[in-house]
C-alpha cells in the first residue's frame, strides 16, 4: 500500500455517511445544540433585567407623588402593575412572587417635599436573587435630586434647599447583605440533582439493554411500574443523601439562612426526585446506547441551567423565555427551595410550585411506562 488512495478516502466516506444515516440522533444533537446555545444566550439570557413587576402604595396622590412614581417607570426597571390597599397587601405580593419591588409613598409626602422636611419613600426589594435588583436599586439612587425640580418649580412655597427634595429608603428582604451563595447555594440543589440523578439513571438502563441483561428482566411477569419501581428506589435513597448533604454544607460553609417551610421543602425534594428519576428512565427507553442517553440528559440539562432562574434573573427574561422555563420542573424546584429556606414559606404559599412538581412526576412516569418495552426490538 504505497501513497494515499482517492478510493480508499471515498470508501470511509461513504461509510461515515451510512453511519450518519443509522444514528440520526448524535448528529441532529450536533446541529441542533449550538443553534439552542446560540438563541438562549442571545436572546433571553439578560444579566441586567428591566421592566421587572413592581406594586405600589400609595397613601399620597399629591401631583408630586405621582410625578416621583412616573421618574422610577421612566428608569424603565419598574413596571407597576399592581396597586396594594394597604401594607399587608403589599407584603403578600412580594411573598408570593407577584412583585419583585414594592414602593410605599407615605401620606404626608407632599408637604414634607414642600418644605424640605426629610421626606423619603420606601421601596422594597426581594434581594433573595442579588442580580435582579441590583441593577435598578442602583439607578434609583440617584433619582432623588432630578426627579421633581419641574413640579416644584410651580410650587407656591416650596422651601429652596441645597440637598436632594426627598429621600429614598432602601430595604433589601430576604437577603439584606445582598450575599450572592444565599441565592446560588440553594438553586444548586437542583442543578445537582438533575444532573445526577437524571443522568445517573438513563445510563444505568441502556446499559443494561446494551450488554443484554434486560433480556433476563423482559423475561419475567415484572409489570412496568414494578420495573420503574425497583430500579429507581435506590436512587431516591441517593437523591435524599445528596440533598442532606448540601443542604449541611449550605448552612456550615456558606451560612445560608433557613427560615422554615421545612413539609413544603421536604415535599418538594421528593416530588422532585421521583420525577427527575423518572425522566431519566424515560430517556432510556428513547435512547439505544449510552451515548444518546448521555446527550438527551443534556439536552435537558442545558435548558434547566439557563432559564430556571438558577444563574440568570428568571423575570429579566422575555416572555417566551419565561414560558419555557415554566414548563421546566427545575424552575419550579427552584422556588420551593428558595421560598422555604430564605423566605420561610410552607405549603400554602408554594403550593402552585408543589403542584407543577407533580404534574411534572405523573406526565413523566406515565410516558415512561408506555415507552417502556416489554420485548426487545
Amino acid at each position: 500500500m504505497s501513497g494515499l488512495s482517492l478510493a480508499r478516502v471515498m470508501a470511509v466516506l461513504v461509510k461515515e455517511f451510512t453511519q450518519m444515516r443509522r444514528d440520526r440522533l448524535t448528529y441532529a444533537m450536533m446541529l441542533v445544540m449550538p443553534v439552542i446555545q446560540l438563541l438562549l444566550f442571545g436572546y433571553a439570557i439578560n444579566s441586567d433585567p428591566k421592566h421587572l413587576p413592581a406594586a405600589v402604595l400609595i397613601q399620597d396622590q399629591s401631583r408630586l407623588a405621582r410625578s416621583t412614581l412616573e421618574a422610577l417607570k421612566t428608569t424603565g426597571y419598574f413596571d407597576f402593575e399592581h396597586q396594594a390597599r394597604g401594607p399587608a397587601e403589599l407584603d403578600r405580593m412580594m411573598a408570593d412572587g407577584r412583585a419583585q419591588f414594592t414602593v410605599t409613598i407615605p401620606p404626608d409626602f407632599s408637604r414634607r417635599v414642600v418644605r424640605r422636611d426629610k421626606a423619603q419613600i420606601l421601596i422594597e426589594a426581594d434581594a433573595a436573587d442579588p442580580t435582579a435588583t441590583g441593577a435598578a436599586l442602583a439607578a434609583v439612587a440617584g433619582l432623588p435630586p432630578d426627579a421633581l425640580g419641574r413640579d416644584l418649580r410651580g410650587v407656591a412655597g416650596a422651601a429652596p434647599g441645597p440637598g436632594p427634595p426627598f429621600e429614598i429608603v432602601v430595604h433589601r428582604r430576604y437577603n439584606p447583605e445582598n450575599i450572592s451563595a444565599y441565592n446560588i447555594v440553594p438553586g444548586l440543589l437542583g442543578v445537582v440533582l438533575s444532573m445526577t440523578l437524571v443522568m445517573m439513571t438513563a445510563l444505568a438502563v441502556t446499559r443494561e439493554q446494551e450488554r443484554g441483561t434486560m433480556e433476563s428482566l423482559l423475561a419475567t411477569p415484572v409489570r412496568p411500574i414494578e420495573v420503574m419501581t425497583g430500579k429507581l428506589a435506590p436512587y431516591v435513597v441517593v437523591g435524599l443523601v445528596q440533598t442532606a448533604v448540601i443542604l449541611t454544607l449550605a448552612r456550615v460553609l456558606f451560612d445560608v439562612p433557613m427560615q422554615g417551610g421545612v413539609l413544603a421543602l421536604g415535599i418538594g425534594v421528593l416530588l422532585f426526585i421521583v420525577g427527575s428519576l423518572a425522566l431519566g428512565f424515560l430517556i432510556s427507553t428513547l435512547a439505544r446506547n449510552q451515548l444518546q442517553a448521555m446527550q438527551l440528559s443534556v439536552f435537558y440539562l442545558l435548558p434547566s441551567i439557563l432559564l430556571s432562574g438558577f444563574l440568570y434573573p428568571f423575570k429579566g427574561m422575555p416572555m417566551w423565555g419565561q414560558a419555557l422555563g415554566t414548563i421546566i420542573p427545575v424552575t419550579h424546584f427552584l422556588r420551593v427551595v428558595r421560598g422555604a429556606l430564605l423566605k420561610g414559606h410552607g405549603v400554602t404559599e408554594l403550593w402552585p410550585s408543589l403542584a407543577a412538581l407533580g404534574v411534572f412526576v405523573t406526565v413523566v412516569s406515565t410516558l415512561a411506562m408506555l415507552r417502556y418495552r416489554r420485548t426487545l426490538d
